[in-house]
């Protein structure tokens, strides 16, 4: 199957509880050309984002064992240049928001996901 030139691929990190939710994400940003890397775990997360870079990485907000947004605190500690984008089902607190760069609810996630990480993947970096 053959792609066509898209430039260099982008590689996102997605970070979820659900593997389902983890398997819909895979399937979408793969078919738009990105490479993507998922785990269920937002320790093992980090320690993936601070082991390699990311273009951007995609977190849920609730998740067992650390938070959304104690993973976002933590990223903007070890790599404060890698965007964030945040997902939930409910609101987030503000202050978490104050922490990603994007925050996209799951309710509208079919449409809102792949613009939101296009756009922030094609920002120029700091």
């Amino acid at each position: 199957m053959s792609q066509e030139y898209r430039g260099a691929q982008k590689m996102l990190l997605c970070i979820d509880d659900s593997p389902s939710i983890l398997e819909y994400e895979r399937r979408l940003f793969e078919h738009s050309g990105y490479i993507v890397v998922t785990v269920e775990s937002a320790r093992r997360g980090l320690r993936l984002a601070t082991l390699y870079s990311f273009d951007a990485v995609l977190v849920d907000y609730w998740m067992p064992e650390m938070s959304g947004q104690e993973f976002a605190h933590e990223i903007r500690r070890l790599r404060p240049e890698t965007p964030i984008v945040m997902c939930s089902s409910s609101e987030i607190p503000e202050e978490t928001r104050q922490l990603v760069d994007a925050f996209v609810s799951k309710d509208v996630a079919h449409r809102e996901l792949l613009p939101t990480v296009s756009r922030i993947c094609d920002r120029p970096m700091h």
